[in-house]
């Protein structure tokens, strides 16, 4: 096991990292830039480090910054959180070669699942059903022409590279596609350096499901159920729950199994999330994230399993904790992501927090960093906390959520707790009639 985890990581998730290795008795290292040097993950932790100003390019996404807080503290191994550098293969591999661990998946993993074009591919070989679309990158209009009018429009064009929503352009017609292709291109080239785009067949009202993995990276590999992150606004996922509504036992078995093999093949290693698009009792592979997820939680409450706990053992070479037919699933569970927005027109609202009152009772839990009095920076995502709650079925976790909701108070910033509120109370939610499309069209409504 490890002595010293430098967290390079900021927010709910390093704090979330910091309480897992405490309960290892791993002491912790805190890094931050000063517009978070009273942040609640700094205050904890055993050491901590400024590693620069409040730019994320030149403290959290500074790798030479990082290694001299490793080396100056001692730790012996980094964990990521998630966003920032977790999927960066060439910082995996910058560790490695100075005998640090990164507590992850392996370099050449990330970089193939990083690729959306070689993890189309990638899937495929391994037995995962993939989006009808085109066979790598499109390199010219008229190309792009002759695919989209095999595939039918609608279509997709998507980054190869990233992801979050960047480099995504819907074309509903011929007329459409030359202007996403263009806009798709040149999105993707300033969020990723890379300009490289693929097509992809649009389906019409899917939902977002997601499978959980872990492997030891020596060919063994257990799933941890699925994921319904359909709720979503400009592919940014807002309220996440397990298990989905749209599935049965035959088809999540089937999908999980399914997912479980692959792992194996590819002896992956670590935490991993497959995603799919699922409709009309089909799934459709669309990328792999190779770290842990925001929305992890839903999956500890329903399975018991600490799953930071178990990437960091897995990160210092102990087997997986469980084999498959151990792993359980008790109850259902929901997660509302809490952000720093207005609930209306999502523009980010950073500020003092001048009230805090979370929620608390049975089967609730609040991962935040956030706390009264605390200033929340504009420099960053505007992720605050989440909210989750577990219930023995779905009616009463929704039961217990709307209650939750009633009892958060945080004055001084704008949240998006009232939408959550106005979404808890809705017939088609209640009933988990929803799909990747619905929350779109019910901002739009008056």
């Amino acid at each position: 096991m490890f002595d010293k985890v430098l967290i390079a990581n900021r927010g709910e998730i390093a704090l979330r990292i910091q309480r897992a290795c405490k309960e290892l008795g791993i002491a912790t290292v805190a890094v931050h830039s000063t517009a978070d040097a009273d942040a609640m993950h700094v205050r904890l932790a055993d050491e901590s480090v400024c590693i620069g100003p409040p730019p994320a390019s030149e403290s959290y996404l500074n790798i030479p910054r990082l290694l001299a807080a490793c080396e100056i503290t001692g730790a012996d191994a980094i964990h990521p959180g998630y966003g920032f550098l977790s999927e960066n293969a060439r910082f995996a591999e910058i560790l490695e070669e100075h005998q640090i661990t990164f507590i992850g998946p392996t370099s050449e993993h990330i970089r193939i699942m990083g690729d959306k074009i070689e993890a189309k591919e990638t899937a495929k070989r391994l037995g995962i059903p993939v989006v009808p679309g085109s066979d790598g990158a499109v390199t010219n209009e008229a190309q792009a022409m002759k695919i989209a009018k095999q595939l039918g429009f609608p279509v997709l064009v998507k980054a190869a590279s990233g992801g979050g929503g960047r480099g995504m352009k819907l074309a509903r017609t011929a007329e459409e596609l030359d202007m996403a292709v263009k806009t798709a291109r040149s999105e993707a080239k300033a969020a990723f350096g890379d300009d490289s785009v693929y097509l992809e067949k649009y389906l019409t009202k899917p939902r977002h499901i997601e499978v959980q993995v872990f492997g030891d990276g020596k060919g063994e590999a257990i799933h941890l159920g699925e994921r319904d992150c359909s709720l979503q606004r400009r592919h940014q996922k807002i309220w996440e729950e397990a298990p989905s509504p749209a599935l049965n036992s035959e088809t999540r078995a089937k999908i999980g199994t399914t997912v479980q093999r692959a792992m194996q093949k590819l002896k992956y290693r670590g935490a991993g999330t497959v995603e799919f698009l699922y409709e009309d009792g089909e799934f459709y592979f669309i990328e792999m994230n190779t770290r842990l997820q925001v929305e992890h939680p839903v999956t500890e409450m329903i399975t018991g399993l600490d799953l930071v706990i178990e990437q960091i053992r897995i990160a210092s070479g102990a087997p997986l904790t469980l084999k498959q037919e151990e792993v359980t699933f008790q109850g259902h569970a929901i997660e509302c992501r809490i952000n720093a927005e207005n609930p209306k027109n999502f523009r980010p609202s950073p500020g003092k927090i001048t009230y805090w009152h979370p929620p608390g009772g049975l089967g609730v839990r609040v991962d935040s960093g956030a706390y009264q009095g605390y200033r929340i920076p504009p420099n960053y995502d505007s992720l605050i906390g989440k909210l989750i709650v577990h219930g023995k079925n779905r009616n009463e976790c929704l039961m217990r959520l709307k209650r939750c909701l009633s009892e958060f108070v945080i004055d001084g910033i704008e949240t998006t707790t009232p939408l959550f509120t106005e979404l808890v109370r809705h017939p088609d939610i209640a009933n988990g009639m929803y799909d990747i499309h619905w929350l779109e069209k019910f901002l739009q409504q008056p």
